[in-house]
């Protein structure tokens, strides 16, 4: 069930918080968890019910292990060979899932062998509730982690705002908060700002990103014939497209979570603003960095002297990217920003510091070239397109600025009609306006967590908000999936 549809904006999203709190004004507060259960389960069966086994199986499994971590009967050698065999456990559903047909074509191209492939769908939602459930077993294994019950365990798991594509958190970031004093009541300013942020996230996906879906989707089909305008339209439109369907999603989660009186933590905060990679990452999937960091590259020696810190960067990124996509698309997009890691540190050690407004364009541009290894079918097809927006497939630009620069042709630059003038609802003319007014807004506007900070409710701005929706409805015709579900 998409976020951005009518069944879980005006039915789903509505009917759950208002069970939660009714039974927990009934005194039922274990009823009311168990209510808020059934909606999660039914939210994820709704993709496709057969899953709904294995996401139980994996959250008793998980909360067998972290309990007997948390119990500490087993000591030294062996505890860390239970926290070793669960995490394993998790790593091989997970690995079964995403990457069994991935090595299979790799031994395949290696060998020479012809083995079958496997025909297996992967599951919604899977990197995520199996990350988070690692990050609990780990907790768990250094007694930073408490649980009550099985089923605070499973509301942990399946809170539907957070289940599909995160943010990840931390059982103990999110429990306790159920118990809090004036928890157990519905607030509205809770409920106001949740409805404000969520309606933000809304109208990125809905209005931007899809939007620009199409753009994207051509382009990258068409990566061998690009030219120089079609090459740069197309990876600005992906990396506008993949921040607002991403950020947007994030918004949607931690407003209709805020409804329950649950606060998920910041997943994005203005990304391209950043000027520099380590900027970026401390902005960008904020909880994934904060795992990867957490879980990976201190455990791997984090900040160790001389070359170990960069071994421990390109491996963290390098696993990043393959946590993302079984393709070395994604590989080649996590080893890049790697790199891009590594360049900075000894940048920063040994250069002098950049001007910010030099330091932002060149983490940008860096953010545009590596998006297109990320979204591209084939390294072939990202690199068809670097080398269009490089030029090496000569220059050429809209056939509407001819009659304005016409001493560039004896340079050598072209004027041709694009791909994206026959879409049906769009031309040319909407991409060159689009883009520039989407990073003017990414750099120069607030962005939703700083406008819900400041955000206060009145009742009048429930209609200021129901209008929105009910215009972005109106405004769009069609329903597509959050990028993110994908991985």
């Amino acid at each position: 069930m998409l976020f951005s549809s009518p069944e879980f904006v005006l039915i789903f999203l509505p009917a759950s918080v208002a069970t939660f709190f009714l039974l927990r004004a009934t005194n039922r507060p274990q009823l009311a968890k168990w209510s808020l259960y059934a909606f999660s389960l039914y939210f994820y069966a709704y993709w496709d019910f057969r899953f709904v086994p294995l996401l139980i199986g994996s959250t008793l499994f998980n909360f067998a292990v972290g309990s007997a971590l948390l119990r500490r009967f087993t000591a030294g050698h062996a505890q860390k060979s239970l926290l070793v065999a669960g995490v394993a456990a998790n790593l091989s559903l997970l690995g079964f899932f995403k990457y069994t047909n991935f090595l299979v074509e790799n031994v395949n191209d290696l060998t020479g062998v012809s083995v079958g492939l496997v025909s297996v769908v992967l599951p919604l939602g899977i990197s995520f509730f199996t990350f988070q459930q690692i990050a609990f077993l780990v907790d768990a294994h250094r007694g930073q982690a408490r649980v009550s019950s099985l089923l605070d365990y499973g509301v942990f798991v399946s809170f539907f705002p957070q289940l599909i594509a995160g943010p990840i958190v931390h059982h103990r970031e999110m429990m306790p908060q159920f118990e809090k004093s004036g928890a157990q009541k519905p607030r509205v300013d809770n409920i106001g700002k949740g409805a404000f942020i969520f309606a933000i996230g809304f109208w990125k996906k809905v209005v931007v990103a899809d939007t620009l879906a199409p753009w994207v989707d051509q382009g990258f089909a068409s990566a061998p014939n690009l030219n120089f305008m079609e090459a740069w339209v197309t990876a600005l439109s992906y990396t506008f497209q993949i921040y607002f369907d991403f950020s947007g999603y994030a918004d949607m989660a931690i407003g209709a979570a805020l409804m329950f009186n649950i606060a998920l933590p910041i997943n994005f905060y203005s990304p391209y603003k950043a000027a520099s990679i380590r900027d970026f990452w401390r902005r960008w999937h904020i909880s994934l960095s904060n795992f990867l960091r957490d879980y990976l590259y201190i455990p791997l020696g984090g900040n160790a002297g001389g070359v170990r810190v960069w071994h421990n960067l390109l491996a963290t990124f390098l696993l990043g990217g393959l946590w993302h996509g079984a393709g070395w698309t994604f590989i080649v997009w996590g080893g890049l920003h790697g790199i891009g890691m590594i360049v900075h540190r000894i940048w920063e050690r040994w250069a002098f510091p950049l001007p910010y407004v030099v330091g932002w364009a060149l983490t940008f541009l860096f953010v545009v070239v590596t998006w297109v290894f990320f979204r591209a079918d084939s390294i072939g097809d990202a690199m068809e397109i670097l080398r269009a927006m490089a030029g090496l497939k000569g220059i050429v630009l809209p056939p509407q600025l001819e009659p304005l620069l016409p001493w560039l042709v004896g340079y050598g630059i072209g004027f041709e009609v694009y791909w994206f003038t026959e879409i049906d609802w769009g031309s040319a003319k909407y991409a060159f306006a689009l883009l520039p007014i989407l990073l003017v807004l990414s750099l120069s506007t607030r962005n939703s967590i700083q406008l819900l900070g400041s955000f206060e409710f009145r009742w009048r701005d429930g209609l200021i908000l129901a209008t929105g929706l009910s215009m972005a409805f109106a405004l769009v015709n069609r329903e597509a999936e959050f990028i993110y579900y994908q991985f």
